[in-house]
């Protein structure tokens, strides 16, 4: 069985891209969230980005060609913008990190 025609990893890819996809379109109104609220959605987007985290691992780890080319893939669109795919990652969880400090000096 091949990498991609896993059902846990189509399951937890779906799952994964969903829960981001609800989030971001949420995130569209984090200025009108109270307090809790916002403590709330930097959460469940630390969550989120953990999550990425590991289904980046499976796929780095994993000796699937078409997982490899995948990660090859991501390294080489990322780079055009001088970053790797953990340093994204790093970079969004830097900015979470900035809106927790911005949310404790708010209220």
């Amino acid at each position: 069985m091949t990498f991609f025609n896993s059902e846990i990893v189509q399951e937890e890819a779906r799952r994964l891209w969903g829960d981001y996809q609800s989030l971001i379109e949420l995130g569209g109104n984090y200025g009108k969230f109270d307090r809790e609220g916002k403590k709330l959605y930097i959460s469940q987007m630390e969550d989120i980005i953990d999550r990425f985290h590991i289904f980046l691992k499976r796929f780095e780890l994993s000796n699937d060609f078409m997982a490899q080319m995948t990660v090859k893939q991501m390294q080489v669109q990322l780079s055009q913008f001088g970053i790797t795919p953990h340093q994204m990652l790093d970079q969004v969880t830097q900015t979470l990190e900035k809106m927790k400090q911005d949310l404790d000096n708010t209220f």
